[in-house]
């Protein structure tokens, strides 16, 4: 009775709605507050995630550096490996171009001494070898081993080109037709006529014609080589010859690549 006689109905009213207003006020505050603080919290959340994603990108870009580093260098070894690898083939092949050179040196000289017109003597090359070869009938005596006076014309022109090569050295093989040879108790068949054919060739050679024993091998291939299918008089014909390989030393093929990349190098 006391506040009601010292405030008026009224003037209460007033105050409590007053109240009511801050209350509401101060609840809307308290929401807006929550809802900040809750904002706040979801900001901090994604500020740290990009802060991660940030530091995340920075160790992948140093691990990219490093990578790019180490891929530039690899790079690098392989453009130099691959450039070494052109320079050793641009050598091997000037290489190659001095050998093709000498061996059409050697190919014409031995066409102008041999001569070029013989049907019974031929001389080409195949890979960078040269052949020679020589029919029998101009060589031998049919079933012989013994070299006749005529072939020695022949062989003294050949001696003298490889002579004057004395980086090449010369395979004479024996060939032989499939006419399966009687034995006569010194020669057994093909494979010993086509060797012997081929040693007293050599023997001419040296013992004749002063060639280089060192430079010559001797070889018979019988009748297993032909040049032409043995089913006539005149295609056995072809196939009985001698055949002269003039061919550069292996070593000293080597020997002329080794100089040229020493050279290259300097």
């Amino acid at each position: 009775m006391a506040l009601t006689s010292c405030v008026s109905k009224k003037k209460y009213a007033e105050l409590e709605a007053k109240n009511k207003e801050t209350q509401d006020l101060l609840n809307s505050c308290t929401v807006k507050l929550n809802s900040c603080l809750e904002e706040k919290a979801g900001l901090a959340a994604t500020a740290e995630s990009y802060k991660q994603h940030n530091q995340d990108l920075i160790n992948s870009s140093k691990d990219l550096t490093i990578l790019t580093t180490k891929g530039a260098e690899n790079l690098e070894k392989s453009l130099e490996s691959l450039k070494e690898k052109d320079l050793k083939i641009s050598r091997l092949q000037d290489a190659l171009t001095k050998k093709d050179s000498v061996t059409l040196a050697l190919v014409t000289s031995l066409k102008g001494a041999v001569g070029i017109n013989d049907p019974d003597i031929e001389i080409n090359v195949e890979k960078g070898v040269v052949f020679i070869s020589i029919a029998d009938k101009l060589l031998f005596k049919s079933g012989s081993y013994d070299v006749s006076d005529k072939a020695k014309t022949v062989l003294a022109k050949v001696a003298k080109v490889v002579n004057d090569k004395p980086d090449f050295e010369c395979m004479v093989e024996g060939h032989t037709d499939d006419v399966p040879y009687k034995s006569n108790g010194i020669i057994l068949d093909n494979w010993d006529l086509s060797v012997k054919r081929s040693t007293s060739i050599v023997r001419v050679l040296t013992n004749d014609l002063g060639v280089n024993p060192a430079k010559l091998i001797a070889a018979g291939r019988s009748s297993y080589v032909p040049l032409v299918a043995n089913d006539s008089p005149e295609n056995k014909a072809r196939n009985r010859r001698t055949r002269i390989v003039v061919m550069p030393k292996i070593d000293q093929f080597y020997d002329m690549i080794e100089k040229e990349m020493k050279k290259q190098q300097k």
